[in-house]
């Protein structure tokens, strides 16, 4: 057995965890997104794999017989990838992802069916957005000028932003409560802007808002393709061994 695990993610760095605590032999990918990627107990690349093509071609020559995709629940072009490439494979893949978000009393939240949706949703009076959102759809909020967004990233900015009244603070989850809802009233935030990546690093975000009454305006999840779905490690160790005793 040899697995190629797709991460990016904390449920991957827990994954990573287990495999190496099992003895299995794993690679753990990264898409190369961050300059300082959190370093894993299992060999690692960095980069991508040339589309669908290209990670058929890598499945067969590092001999693949298993496939764990636990990048992040946004990643949908890597998702459908590796979907693709293990039907051409014949190669077993599961997708590890953590449950969603769902609101709770108290949250002000507008759900709308994708980030490409959230822009005509904000207000047209000049506000103060806490675009927690990452990095590579800030672009999408150009739309909008008239506001001031309020960024928190990984990394450093190495280009300018296309936003011309931001702030970007530079952090790693998890977060908490108390961090975040001193966050937002120091930039004196109006709305909060998240896509529903679920998980508890990045929870707190979504509960200082609850706290402050702050409306969030909430991007759904793309839709990926059909097949097997773990939302913990020892879910998928257990599909490991069922694989296994098929002889697969």
């Amino acid at each position: 057995m040899r697995i190629l695990l797709l991460g990016g993610t904390t449920e991957a760095s827990q994954m990573a965890k287990t495999l190496a605590a099992e003895g299995l032999d794993a690679v753990f990918s990264y898409a190369g997104r961050t300059a300082k990627p959190v370093a894993q107990p299992l060999r690692t690349r960095v980069g991508g794999f040339g589309g669908v093509a290209g990670l058929t071609t890598y499945l067969s020559a590092k001999n693949i017989t298993h496939v764990i995709d636990a990048t992040h629940p946004f990643a949908a072009g890597m998702s459908r990838n590796a979907h693709a490439a293990c039907r051409r494979a014949n190669v077993p893949l599961i997708r590890l992802e953590r449950p969603a978000w769902a609101p709770a009393e108290g949250d002000r939240w507008t759900s709308l069916p994708s980030i490409e949706d959230v822009p005509d949703a904000l207000p047209d009076t000049p506000s103060r957005i806490f675009l927690a959102i990452g990095k590579q759809q800030i672009g999408l909020f150009a739309a909008k000028p008239q506001h001031h967004y309020l960024l928190r990233l990984v990394d450093q900015p190495e280009a300018g932003l296309p936003l011309p009244d931001t702030a970007v603070v530079i952090a790693r989850g998890p977060f908490d409560i108390a961090g975040d809802v001193a966050l937002m009233r120091e930039h004196r935030i109006t709305h909060v802007v998240a896509k529903n990546s679920g998980g508890q690093g990045a929870q707190a975000k979504l509960d200082a808002a609850r706290t402050l009454g702050l409306p969030v305006l909430m991007a759904q999840r793309p839709v990926l393709p059909s097949g097997d779905v773990a939302s913990t490690a020892e879910d998928v160790l257990h599909w490991l061994a069922h694989e296994a005793d098929r002889g697969v």
